[in-house]
């Protein structure tokens, strides 16, 4: 591999297509690069290894997303009598039967939906990549790796990918590459994705017939649920368990659903410092204060949604997913100790106000970060002024 770099390098005949060569070195071998002069840093830590911490924390979500995706499909076609999916997915299953108390059954089925989207998603995400990075001659940079990982895990099994490939085009040009590629977009690449598609093509990203892998068969979120209940109706009078959602066993978007494997990632991210704790913990505290100034009020409210209990929220929707792997985006988030816990207070407080109070949009967590990234250089600037405020008046 390195008898060939010259030809990549400046004055090579490949010059161009360095970015191309870099990404296949980097990917195979570390990086020759070294200081030469004073000051020396000593720190293990760099982008790719950031980035790899982060796609080892989502490997809970992404099985829970094959294992689930595949259970909720079986189940109906185990309780209904279905012959199961037509085309080469009803081929390949009839190898191993649909049977819902199958673990290779279950991961199978739901791989065959996950991994045409993952792949469409890398395929599309690294052609723009690329053909950004050798107009302006930058590095391929391991972060697309984590933004198309968490874009497809926002999605349901059953979205055409021809809208998985618009939607990863529009939030890498428009909301990363337009403001000039890694590390200076200003909201998170894969919300915005989402975002696109969620407001695009809503009848693919919403309703009850998205989130079970069965053609015709209808399987409503809890919030999709409470968002068309009657007056009267809540929380409590429908037959779920909170120990059910926590653990992920709900139709919902295919790497959202289990609050559990979300929580090992949390973990992963935390014990290596990779993700800032304060903007977990403020994410956290706003969503419950938020919930539970709803839930007070639910005796007043004819709203189904005021029912639910701050508990409640925390392992409903994409919350968990989206405070652990998306409000926590080092680049997109706030960077001052006081901004995050601002930032987070916000991300919060705005995920279950859009969830209650909006039943249009009962999922609330998407809007409520991207909004939160609008903020952030906000709440930054803020307290780096009255930083400097302080230190004038004390040293002046």
């Amino acid at each position: 591999m390195k008898d060939v770099e010259r030809h990549f390098k400046k004055g090579g005949r490949f010059e161009r297509w360095y970015p191309v060569y870099e990404a296949v070195d980097t990917i195979l071998y570390g990086s020759s690069l070294v200081t030469k002069t004073a000051p020396h840093i000593r720190d293990s830590i760099d982008l790719k290894r950031i980035m790899t911490t982060v796609l080892i924390a989502l490997i809970p979500c992404t099985l829970m997303a094959m294992w689930n995706t595949g259970y909720q499909a079986n189940s109906v076609i185990a309780a209904m009598g279905l012959a199961g999916p037509e085309g080469w997915r009803g081929d390949i299953m009839a190898l191993v039967g649909f049977d819902p108390t199958s673990l290779t059954s279950n991961f199978l089925h739901g791989a065959l939906y996950f991994f045409p989207i993952y792949i469409v998603t890398m395929a599309v995400g690294a052609f723009w990549e690329g053909v950004f990075n050798i107009i302006r001659g930058h590095e391929f940079s391991e972060a697309f790796t984590v933004t198309g990982l968490l874009f497809a895990l926002t999605l349901p099994p059953t979205i055409p990918l021809w809208q998985v490939a618009t939607g990863i085009s529009f939030g890498l040009i428009f909301a990363k590459e337009a403001f000039g590629g890694v590390g200076r977009n200003f909201m998170n690449p894969a919300l915005a994705s989402r975002a696109f598609i969620y407001f695009a093509y809503p009848a693919q990203m919403t309703g009850d017939a998205v989130w079970t892998a069965v053609d015709g068969v209808s399987g409503a979120t809890i919030l999709g649920q409470l968002a068309i209940a009657q007056p009267g109706e809540s929380l409590a009078s429908m037959d779920v368990s909170w120990l059910q959602y926590f653990l992920g066993t709900t139709p919902g978007s295919m790497g959202e659903t289990s609050t559990l494997a979300c929580l090992i990632g949390a973990f992963i991210l935390l014990v290596t410092r990779i993700a800032s704790w304060r903007i977990m913990a403020s994410t956290l505290i706003g969503a419950i204060l938020a919930g539970a100034f709803f839930y007070l009020r639910s005796g007043s409210v004819a709203n189904p949604l005021y029912t639910i209990a701050p508990h409640w929220h925390l392992v409903m929707g994409g919350f968990a997913f989206g405070l652990v792997f998306m409000a926590t985006d080092p680049v997109s988030a706030a960077h001052t100790h006081t901004g995050q816990w601002l930032f987070g207070l916000l991300v919060g407080i705005l995920a279950i106000l859009i969830r209650v109070a909006n039943p249009a949009f009962p999922e609330g967590t998407m809007l409520a970060i991207l909004l939160g990234n609008i903020f952030a250089p906000l709440f930054d600037y803020f307290v780096i002024q009255a930083n400097i405020k302080r230190r004038m008046l004390r040293h002046g």
